[in-house]
């Protein structure tokens, strides 16, 4: 895993360079990826330079920066305490932050939000007067929006601080959020949910969607699981999915613990920001079931759940590794701290923390005690760099709460093009009466509405189908337009459900029909193989929501091993698939792990 971090930068950067239309051949540090296995010197000299820096990071948490010049440090307080005669550009710097975070965003009173190195000392009168005018502009009709205290606290000023006669400040947090919201625009955040069997994953998410606590005997996940062998063995084996709500103000929507279950519809029409959770299996043998929710899924973050009587075991290193592979954002909640004892909980601590700090993570672990640390952490997590770590109960609710508010406070941080040509993944297929088929999934570009002409395909034989969409539903509910980056659902017309199948996708109609991939060319990094690699091997390959076998043809060398960088032609075994420079590329089989970006595609059948 040494060399996974910087080669999933790298894959990232490539697959955003795709996406701009743009054709990079650089790493993100400039330099021309090397097609041997890393120098294990030169990852030691950046492990060793990785240590301090990620001893910075805990600068940037604390956010203890020198301060900048008055005259900058001045406007950003007179636009708080003088309302009179910075009414507009306090109103104006309000939007800035809602729009940047698409309807919300969290201000911080004691820091510039256009530049957070600038440090603003306020007495704590002059605090309580910051936060009323904020209060005051954020109901006016151009912004009507809510304002909730994250937290506040006085503390003494530093010698700085004392010298210009601050002798007590306060610093706080406070989050401001869109009060009227519709339907297709409303923020939604997707969040994975694995970890390694019986760690208490549906459990907890049985705790958070339908409010309540556990019994200790699995009575808070019944409502999750989709098949009777589930419920019978208490083991998640597909991919399931289930809705969080948060008002204005940031309450829980729908998970009053009563009896009465509110309605996806219910919880939709009370809530301005909405978190889907993707519930992934735990065990082994459903591997594939899990990598399809992690690539086609589209998540925001993933959420590890390592139980703390038996720590970080099993598929949750399987599971961290894939996350960390596809750049996503990682959080850890440690559960069952109720029953395990001090001494195993505190090795599962520094075992957590081992892990993390390793060359192949990066990542600098956050433990969670307050709701500053929250607020903190939220703020600076799409960093990459943070990871927080959550200890809690899913019986006796320790914990709980300061989970609740992460992830009300997560950030929309998606790169999803509405200007670019509709495409939409097709991850699950319905066949609903009095409807028809209805395909859902995750819109990768683009706008769509009602009625429009679309593509559907590729078949076996790799041809596209001409159709048009007679409906479209988010979180259940009726919408006429879907943007990129929304989980959504149609309902087709004219199209059979045996003619449609998970790994398809809905294009545009455009001048030029869309073509299929039987081959295609990717670079990619071997992360773990026994043995050599060589042409003529196969592998289950995930592309997006595509997962099919697939055999080497040709390699640029004569074999691959462990840790080697290659460029490697792919050809799909059963049938041509679509998919574009730029993607990223997951292979497995048995142990064996890799993973890539398509740079070329060979089209044809």
């Amino acid at each position: 895993m040494t060399s996974l971090n910087e080669f999933a930068a790298y894959v990232h950067s490539q697959s955003a360079a795709a996406a701009n239309g743009k054709k990079s051949n650089a790493i993100s540090n400039g330099k021309k990826p090397k097609s041997s296995a890393i120098n294990p010197a030169s990852v030691d000299n950046a492990s060793a330079h990785s240590i301090q820096s990620e001893l910075d990071v805990l600068a940037t948490l604390t956010l203890n920066d020198a301060p900048t010049p008055s005259e900058t440090r001045i406007a950003y307080k007179e636009c708080m305490l003088n309302l009179t005669e910075h009414k507009t550009e306090l109103v104006s710097l309000i939007r800035h932050v809602v729009e940047d975070g698409r309807g919300e965003g969290i201000l911080s009173l004691t820091h510039d939000p256009l530049d957070p190195n600038v440090k603003i000392e306020l007495t704590p009168p002059e605090y309580d007067l910051a936060l009323e005018n904020i209060n005051t502009v954020c109901i006016l009709p151009e912004l009507d929006c809510a304002v909730t205290e994250l937290y506040s606290t006085e503390q003494q000023g530093d010698k700085s601080e004392k010298k210009h006669g601050f002798e007590v400040t306060k610093v706080g947090r406070v989050l401001i959020r869109e009060r009227a919201v519709s339907v297709s625009q409303l923020l939604e955040i997707r969040v994975a949910v694995v970890g390694n069997v019986d760690a208490g994953k549906s459990t907890l998410l049985g705790v958070l969607t339908k409010g309540g606590l556990d019994d200790g005997r699995g009575k808070a996940r019944v409502n999750l699981f989709r098949h009777k062998h589930e419920i019978e063995t208490g083991r998640t084996s597909s991919v399931g999915m289930e809705i969080m709500g948060f008002d204005e103000t940031g309450r829980t929507v729908g998970a009053s613990g009563s009896t009465y279950k509110a309605s996806w519809k219910e919880i939709v029409a009370g809530s301005r920001k909405v978190l889907t959770f993707i519930d992934l299996a735990g065990h082994e043998k459903y591997l594939k079931t899990t990598v399809f929710g992690l690539m086609g899924g589209s998540p925001d973050f993933v959420m590890l759940i390592v139980g703390a009587n038996a720590g970080m075991i099993g598929m949750a290193k399987e599971h961290l590794g894939v996350a960390l592979a596809l750049n996503v954002p990682v959080f850890v909640c440690v559960t069952k701290v109720d029953m395990c004892p001090p001494n195993i909980l505190q090795s599962t601590v520094n075992q957590i923390s081992k892990i993390l700090r390793s060359p192949g993570c990066r990542k600098m672990p956050v433990f969670i005690n307050s709701n500053r640390d929250v607020a903190e952490a939220a703020t600076n997590f799409v960093s990459q760099r943070i990871c927080p770590v959550f200890q809690i109960s899913s019986v006796t609710g320790q914990g709980l709460d300061h989970v609740r508010m992460f992830l009300n406070l997560l950030p929309f941080h998606g790169q999803f093009d509405e200007t670019a040509p509709f495409e939409f993944e097709i991850n699950d297929t319905f066949s609903v009466p009095f409807v028809g088929t209805v395909v859902s999934g995750v819109v990768s570009s683009g706008t769509v509405h009602a009625g429009d002409s679309v593509y559907i395909g590729p078949d076996s034989l790799g041809q596209f189908t001409g159709t048009a969409i007679r409906s479209i539903e988010r979180k259940r509910q009726g919408v006429d337009t879907a943007h990129a980056g929304q989980s959504v659902s149609f309902a087709m017309k004219k199209i059979r459900r045996r003619d449609v199948r998970k790994g398809m996708v809905v294009l545009a109609q455009g001048a030029e029909p869309p073509r299929s991939v039987r081959e295609f060319v990717a670079e990619v990094l071997i992360l773990q193989h026994a043995t050599t690699i060589k042409t003529r091997y196969q592998a289950m390959l995930h592309v997006g929501a595509v997962a099919q076998t697939c055999t080497i043809v040709e390699l640029d060398r004569p074999y691959i091993r462990t840790g080697d960088r290659a460029t490697v032609k792919f050809r799909f075994m059963l049938r041509p698939e679509y998919i574009k420079p730029g993607q990223k590329v997951l292979f497995r089989e048995g142990r064996t792990r890799g993973l890539g970006v398509v740079k070329d595609v060979s089209y044809g059948t």
